[in-house]
């Protein structure tokens, strides 16, 4: 079974984020670029919080909210979720369903190493599933039970 720290590894790329003063018009640009959804947010090397395309749409109702003046820092969330890198995938399933939550980030000792989604969760549980069918697939399979046992000598 995949772990947080597989799924992070087959990621193409590693945690991208931005500092607190950036202006959220500069973070969206840096989102739509890298065609992602959420992005870290950094406070002298240490991740602080997180903003995502849903903040986004939350603080765009917000009387007064301008892109091109507002900060990441003051919009972010600070509440940060995290898993050690050997957490199974179904325990990650579960607090994505559990947390009504769609990012987690995974941290190895002191240090976070990779940002997971609910779309690269599902991903990996969707291939793992894949396997297994495509395994089942072939031991129930047409040849597996042609040659079975034909090669005995029954006793008349």
């Amino acid at each position: 079974m995949k772990t947080a720290g597989d799924i992070i590894s087959d990621k193409p790329w590693g945690l991208i984020s931005v500092s607190m003063d950036t202006l959220v018009y500069d973070v969206m640009q840096q989102m739509i670029a890298k065609k992602i959804g959420a992005i870290l947010v950094g406070k002298e090397g240490a991740i602080v919080g997180i903003w995502t395309e849903r903040d986004y749409f939350r603080n765009s109702i917000e009387p007064g909210f301008d892109a091109k003046k507002a900060v990441v820092g003051n919009y972010m969330n600070t509440e940060l979720i995290s898993v050690p890198p050997e957490t199974p995938i179904t325990a990650l399933q579960d607090m994505f369903l559990g947390l009504f939550i769609r990012h987690i980030l995974v941290k190895k000792e002191n240090d976070y190493i990779g940002l997971l989604s609910m779309g690269d969760v599902m991903r990996a549980i969707l291939l793992e599933k894949d396997e297994k069918i495509k395994r089942l697939n072939k031991m129930a399979s047409w040849e597996y039970y042609e040659n079975w046992g034909w090669h005995r000598k029954y006793d008349k």
